[in-house]
């Protein structure tokens, strides 16, 4: 069996399952004995899916700049 990351190098490395359709994919992955998360993100067409099989949690990034100065150039002689 492999794991996901194998299985999704593949799929990424061959033209023919690059291009599969998901029922095809599936079918292939299926034959590898791929985690059912995997075959689940390919049959739904739902990659979240295999992002929360992974482990994988969305961190927001605070880019609100509320700092004194912020795009001015400071001058240290004054």
């Amino acid at each position: 069996m492999l794991d996901t990351i194998d299985l999704l190098e593949a799929i990424g490395t061959n033209a023919a399952l690059r291009h599969a359709s998901n029922h095809e994919l599936a079918n292939y992955l299926a034959q590898e004995a791929a985690p059912d998360a995997l075959i689940a993100a390919v049959k739904n067409s739902d990659s979240s899916l295999l992002s929360s099989a992974l482990g994988y949690e969305t961190t927001m990034v605070n880019h609100d700049y509320h700092t004194a100065g912020h795009g001015e150039e400071k001058n240290p002689n004054h």
